[in-house]
């Protein structure tokens, strides 16, 4: 290893001072050329500097010596010179990570990112807030060679600690590291913080907000309305990974109806049943994240253009246990919609599954028009869908489609590539909100499928 981009470390030399550069490489004997440790490969991200930084001004510094100094595994005309081409940030990208080990999740998903989008990324985490103020940060250049013949495109890091007051407003300390002119987007993983003041702060800065409601506690619902509320309140483009995730899904009860023959029964739709996976045996209100599947229940509310007649409730009464001996399960919650002539019924039931829990197991549609029924049954597997449909009892469509779940890669990668705000995560999260009785400016109170969900954890 070797510090600063020069002088080899040792007995006699400085050792490496705060913000120093490092190359992370060695240099031969007798040269004065470093020999990278990691030669880059195709397509796939390295290290090529780091430093840290105490202050604002100096994270500022060693952002421009990354760009300034010359990249020492190359040698143009005999001295040494940049491989890297320059800094081709099309974005700022903010998360907030409230533990170390969701930042370095995240900042793997980011580096996977670097050759499509990349961008200028501050991980933040806040820590000892009662403490003085405080700040450490890692800066590090990720770049990743397109092809042989081509210069590295490369994306800068910034790992930032804040402590005290400076914890407490994050967007002070992160407003003056953004690169002007660039859109800003917001990851905030785990159980954010929407309705405070220092979060409506951060997120007044921002053009897009990225979140997972499948990981919230409880059953995820209130937050669906604090979601909803940014809508309402703020120009801000939101995309979830809950959402983003169910795109087969879609697609497949989109292709049920592209059969001539049941088009008609598209607005004759007259229940919507979802399981999902829950690992609490009596299935309880409020013990499983029910994110997803009312997402599934929104969006097709919102592409039907139905109506919110009744949110969802607990059903009174249990249901008896499927095998064996147990305790009683919970038969679920239920809404009612209308299309303006017609009540539409909603059920959203737990059914115990080793799938992780709120992970949807089953959708099915029941249509009646003019004394005839169609009814439509939807599952999932890892790579592919299944949809099976019955028309006045007999079987009319049985077909799969093959559709590998996302990986965070690839959910990160389709938030990112949506331009401003998507109508339909736009409708399908509104009508989510309403169906969970969480809409904009409901109190504590303002209803919900499971009453509070406990408050806020971090």
């Amino acid at each position: 290893m070797v510090e600063g981009p020069s002088a080899p470390a040792g007995e006699g030399s400085r050792s490496a001072a705060v913000g120093e550069i490092l190359a992370i490489g060695s240099r031969p004997a007798g040269s004065g050329r470093i020999v990278l440790e990691d030669a880059p490969r195709t397509g796939e991200p390295t290290l090529r500097w780091r430093s840290r930084a105490r202050s604002i001004d100096q994270i500022e510094q060693e952002l421009a010596r990354i760009w300034a100094e010359p990249n020492l595994q190359t040698i143009v005309e005999g001295e040494p010179g940049r491989h890297i081409a320059a800094r081709t940030s099309v974005m700022n990208l903010v998360v907030i990570a409230r533990q170390p080990e969701i930042g370095e999740r995240c900042a793997a998903t980011i580096q996977q990112l670097t050759g499509r989008h990349p961008s200028r990324t501050i991980i933040c985490s806040a820590a000892d807030p009662d403490g003085p103020s405080w700040l450490d940060a890692a800066i590090q250049a990720h770049c990743i060679l397109p092809r042989e013949d081509a210069p590295e495109t490369c994306a800068e890091l910034i790992y930032l600690t804040v402590g005290g007051e400076s914890g407490r407003h994050l967007d002070a300390v992160v407003a003056p590291l953004l690169i002007h002119d660039l859109p800003v987007t917001v990851w905030w993983p785990g159980e954010p913080n929407l309705a405070t003041e220092p979060a409506r702060d951060l997120l007044g800065m921002a053009d897009r907000l990225i979140v997972d409601g499948s990981t919230w506690s409880e059953d995820g619902l209130r937050r669906l309305g604090d979601l909803a509320a940014l809508l309402e309140d703020s120009r801000l483009a939101i995309s979830d990974f809950a959402l983003i995730r169910q795109y087969r899904w879609r697609e497949a009860i989109a292709s049920i109806f592209d059969v001539p023959e049941f088009l008609p029964y598209l607005r004759s739709m007259r229940r919507i049943a979802v399981a999902y996976a829950t690992h609490d045996e009596t299935g309880a209100p409020g013990s499983t994240n029910l994110v997803k599947p009312v997402y599934h229940v929104g969006w097709l509310a919102s592409r039907l253009k139905l109506q919110v007649e009744r949110p969802l409730r607990p059903v009174t009464g249990t249901s008896k246990p499927a095998r064996g001996s147990g305790p009683p399960m919970s038969r679920g919650l239920a809404a009612t919609l209308r299309d303006g002539r017609h009540d539409v019924s909603v059920v959203v039931r737990p059914a115990v599954s080793p799938m992780p829990a709120g992970t949807t197991l089953r959708i099915e549609l029941l249509a009646d028009r003019r004394g005839s029924e169609l009814r439509a049954d939807v599952t999932a597997v890892q790579e592919a869908v299944h949809v099976r449909v019955w028309l006045d009892g007999v079987e009319e469509l049985d077909r799969t489609f093959r559709a590998p779940r996302w990986t965070d890669v690839d959910l990160l990668a389709q938030a990112i590539e949506v331009g401003g705000r998507e109508p339909i995560t736009v409708e399908a999260l509104r009508m989510a909100a309403q169906l969970a009785g969480r809409t904009a400016g409901a109190g504590p109170d303002g209803g919900g499928a499971a009453g509070e969900d406990g408050g806020d954890r971090q």
